[in-house]
């Protein structure tokens, strides 16, 4: 509680306090106005292209800050959109620190190896047993963003004509892969969420396109550190003020 109690950021959820008394145990956070993310992704109230791209950012930035800024070195280990909060101008605050893994920075407890977290949004080193870095945390912000851009859980399992099972992430990517190799014009169009409606900057989905996959790499040495997805999404940001429907 002293370590998270001192966690100051734009995009992490303020903690102002706690009651340890007796059996009552309750943490008092600031109040976030617009719910979570999953609240406005995958019900019919769903995000503009503007605020997509606003979350995406401030989300990074929020984990970015926790792997590389805090005098303790943060894996928060459940970054999903149920543990994104939205303030009154769509800023997002990373909440819900509950199985976050704390240590010295550089130290030698900066790996560690345990299952937690949400399927669907756990790397597959968990399963693996193999030891645990901030890697999972990119892991998950990456199935977030290709949450965000597709609309549509993809942490689910769909049935193929073959009447094999196959998670909608695996089919997901397989088929933006192959759309993205044969070098169809119109695959981000294809791929984007339909309630955008065309409105949305092309160039800025590419961007979260690439980085949400490079993000689910199995190898999560090929995977990028949250500065660097900050750094790659910075480079975009201001390209929303000049972008226009079906801006190709």
């Amino acid at each position: 509680m002293s370590t998270i109690g001192q966690i100051n950021h734009m995009n992490l959820v303020r903690m102002w306090g706690f009651c340890s008394e007796r059996r009552e145990r309750l943490l008092v956070y600031e109040y976030v106005e617009n719910l979570s993310l999953d609240k406005h992704l995958f019900t019919s109230t769903f995000l503009e292209w503007k605020e997509r791209f606003k979350v995406a950012l401030g989300t990074a930035k929020g984990l970015a800050y926790l792997h590389h800024e805090c005098l303790e070195w943060v894996i928060h280990c459940d970054v999903k959109p149920e543990n994104i909060l939205l303030d009154s101008e769509f800023e997002p605050k990373i909440a819900d620190f509950g199985l976050a893994k704390l240590s010295q920075r550089g130290g030698s407890g900066s790996e560690f190896s345990r299952i937690r977290g949400t399927k669907g949004y756990m790397a597959p080193e968990w399963a693996l047993n193999l030891p645990i870095t901030a890697k999972v945390d990119v892991y998950s912000y990456g199935v977030v963003i290709l949450e965000m851009i597709k609309g549509i859980r993809l942490s689910n399992w769909v049935v193929e004509e073959i009447e094999e099972q196959e998670a909608e992430l695996t089919r997901f990517v397989r088929i933006v892969k192959r759309k993205i190799l044969c070098g169809e014009d119109s695959w981000i169009e294809d791929i984007l969420d339909p309630r955008l409606n065309g409105q949305f900057c092309r160039n800025q989905a590419a961007t979260l396109v690439e980085i949400g996959l490079s993000c689910i790499d199995d190898d999560r040495s090929k995977r990028p550190t949250m500065d660097s997805v900050v750094q790659a999404l910075q480079e975009c940001q201001d390209e929303s003020v000049t972008c226009t429907p079906n801006n190709l």
